[in-house]
């Protein structure tokens, strides 16, 4: 079963940390809109026929569109896609969003499932990460989204934040249980080349958090989840059971994908494509009856590598029957000494990382690789 990604770039301002292609000019949502309904048109039946079992409204900030923007948006989905009735329909929020009416009419159209951006609990953390809600608002929302008839709500978190102490982060902890949701995404505060936080870095105005309470905070995070009735089914994710979520599971799992949108990717396991990052070509090329796309085959050795990068993300690791005898030989051979070392284990034909192996997937991971 095939996923749909829909990207949604507009933000009212920029997160100091943020890496995604957005944009604020949101004079453009109209125009932008009617771009992704041609393209979802035109690429309708690209993925051989198969139903579509997820549907993901990312960005940016979707939240940012109005409700009659996102019923023209599923509308034309649901015409040139074969949806199937169980559909996971997820929608990215900000917590300064919602209110009961518009909640109330996302549920309505089928959304049932809602990601929300909290990062933190802490104001002055927001603030120093241009969030435009405050703490308080995040429980609100929480409750509002209940209130309209949401079961499925995922959060967001962040950790390692310049001069953040464990203490501080077990607070920011405690919130997010206190919260009852059922799904539960968590990142290590990331300094990417080309944002607003990797200048600061430059200028010495904010350093990065040593490795060592890193490493604390992680662990701190999946035992007190874990103890909390969370599945840790991947290295950034958690979930209640039966709300793991499907979509990003799709991708873990090598799952077909259309990607419509500016900078929005696609994948049909043959090959790999991504939309023009500019919204202004973009909806000019689509205005042409053209899609703006660049496209890489992947090679035997690329899906090997890919494989390795996305299966032993989680728990259940890469399935090594799936492989071809010589690229199983090669991936046991070099995953020996990570098996020796307890980062890696090996059972049922499966390769999986260990407890101890998830802080240091990335070194894992790039032994595995071929070059």
């Amino acid at each position: 079963m095939a996923g749909l990604y829909i990207h949604i770039p507009f933000c009212s301002s920029r997160c100091v940390y943020c890496g995604f292609y957005s944009t604020t000019g949101l004079e453009l949502r109209e125009r932008y809109v009617d771009a992704i309904c041609r393209e979802l048109e035109v690429r309708g039946e690209k993925v051989e026929g198969e139903k579509v079992s997820t549907i993901y409204l990312g960005g940016g900030t979707p939240s940012q569109l109005s409700i009659q923007q996102l019923e023209r948006i599923l509308t034309t989905i649901y015409i040139y896609n074969k949806v199937e009735g169980t559909a996971e329909v997820t929608i990215e929020m900000n917590p300064d969003d919602v209110n009961l009416e518009f909640a109330k009419a996302l549920f309505a159209m089928g959304i049932n499932r809602v990601s929300m951006g909290v990062q933190t609990f802490n104001d002055e953390r927001l603030r120093f990460l241009h969030r435009r809600h405050n703490a308080s608002q995040v429980p609100q929302a929480v409750d509002t989204l209940f209130k309209a008839g949401f079961r499925n709500i995922s959060i967001d978190l962040m950790y390692g934040f310049p001069n953040q102490t464990l203490e501080e982060w077990e607070a920011d902890i405690d919130k997010a249980l206190e919260l009852d949701v059922e799904h539960i995404s968590t990142y290590c505060l990331m300094y990417e080349e080309g944002t607003a936080l990797y200048k600061l870095l430059e200028q010495g105005k904010v350093s990065e958090i040593d490795e060592e309470l890193e490493r604390k905070m992680y662990y701190t995070l999946i035992n007190r989840l874990e103890s909390a009735g969370y599945d840790h089914y991947e290295i950034s994710n958690f979930a209640r059971p039966g709300y793991r979520s499907r979509h990003n599971s799709s991708y873990w799992r090598g799952i077909p994908y259309i990607g419509i949108g500016a900078a929005a990717h696609s994948f049909d396991i043959r090959t790999r494509s991504w939309n023009v990052a500019d919204i202004h070509q973009y909806m000019q090329a689509i205005e042409r009856g053209e899609r703006p796309f660049e496209e890489e085959v992947i090679d035997i050795d690329t899906r090997y590598n890919d494989a390795i990068t996305v299966a032993l993300r989680t728990k259940e690791g890469l399935d090594l029957t799936t492989l071809p005898d010589d690229q199983r030989q090669y991936c046991i051979a070099n995953a020996k000494r990570h098996i020796d070392a307890q980062l890696l284990k090996l059972a049922d034909n499966h390769l999986a990382l260990t407890k101890e192996g998830l802080f240091v997937s990335d070194m894992v991971m790039s032994d595995l690789m071929k070059v």
